[in-house]
């Protein structure tokens, strides 16, 4: 005689594990790991190793002291570190690449309980307080090829800080021909200034294919998040095609929407609350772009729908079967 067994929800059982989700991450990510080296030189690697080494040190350092199980088998530490050092020159000094990895470990993620726990994303908060405490050394980029080891490496600005001086109440074909941008095949191929795991366009879009087709992350972020961008910079540049794909490839839009707004953690659970989810910080970036004193915006924007994430899953998760809103069971009592 077969038991009737009765078990609490979720009643749809999944293989997948956090470490291998990771490690799926990790592999997405390679192909601009080898672009940032091809664009950078060595030292994009260095970057690469030093934050990734501080970050999995800091989770272990701290879950020592916190008398808590020790969790740098997940990799989701490794993650945080490449992730950080995505967002990061090729040429800044390397101890604010270890301050930046214990600012994303120690305070964003293991204070908050560790994995899961965390509101905001650990890595864009640890490049958020690298850029307000070490503003100059986050915004001066080695161009492309040019990294020769030395302090005194060749700079370049970066396409978004060009862009960011085109007036759009003026001809803008024109203001752009001037502006010594470089071509979109350039920026597609990633052979311009900027953070060394962001410039490379096709690098990220294959990482992304291949989470997508993993089935690691829904496409709904990634797609509302860089096609609210692009409405945006459509009509703002009056049907400018060109701004609009400078303004999408350029800077870490594609990084962030990609690797970054997915994260587990700090998303909705909902389909309807990831498409808002990305609706705002497609908003919040061409906003940021386009009227203030910044050049770029992803970082913030994410940054501010991992806050109100809470509030989106209240308005967009599914109600349980048989629930009762709170007002009805007193009118009944």
């Amino acid at each position: 005689m077969k038991k009737l067994m009765v078990t609490a929800s979720p009643h749809v059982k999944s293989g997948d594990t956090v470490t291998g989700i990771m490690l799926d991450v990790i592999i997405a990510l390679i192909p601009a790991l080898i672009a940032a080296i091809r664009i950078f030189g060595p030292r994009a690697l260095l970057v690469v190793v030093v934050s990734v080494a501080s970050c999995v040190l800091t989770e272990y350092i701290s879950r020592k002291i916190m008398k808590r199980e020790n969790t740098i088998g997940d990799l989701s530490a490794v993650v945080t570190g490449i992730l950080l050092a995505y967002n990061l020159p090729a040429n800044i000094p390397l101890w604010m690449v270890v301050f930046g990895a214990v600012a994303a470990i120690a305070v964003v993620k293991q204070m908050f309980g560790g994995l899961g726990q965390n509101f905001v994303n650990p890595a864009i908060t640890g490049r958020i307080v690298l850029l307000v405490s070490f503003s100059t050394a986050m915004t001066t980029f080695p161009a492309p090829l040019a990294w020769t080891g030395s302090t005194d490496a060749l700079t370049t600005a970066t396409p978004l800080a060009a862009l960011s001086q085109i007036d759009l109440g003026g001809d803008i074909a024109a203001q752009m021909a001037s502006a010594s941008l470089p071509t979109l095949p350039q920026l597609f191929f990633g052979f311009i200034g900027g953070s060394l795991g962001e410039v490379c366009t096709v690098a990220l879009l294959i990482g992304g294919l291949y989470l997508w087709a993993r089935r690691v992350i829904s496409p709904a972020i990634p797609l509302s998040f860089i096609g609210t961008v692009a409405l945006i910079m459509l009509i703002a540049s009056k049907g400018n095609l060109t701004f609009m794909l400078y303004e999408l490839m350029s800077g870490g839009l594609i990084l962030g929407a990609v690797f970054m707004a997915t994260d587990y953690a700090t998303g909705p659970v909902s389909r309807s609350g990831k498409i808002l989810f990305g609706i705002g910080c497609g908003i919040l970036t061409a906003v940021i772009r386009l009227f203030s004193n910044l050049p770029e915006g992803v970082s913030y924007a994410i940054m501010i729908m991992n806050i109100v994430t809470p509030l989106i899953d209240k308005i967009t998760t599914p109600k349980p079967f048989g629930y009762v809103k709170e007002k009805k069971q007193k009118e009944a009592a």
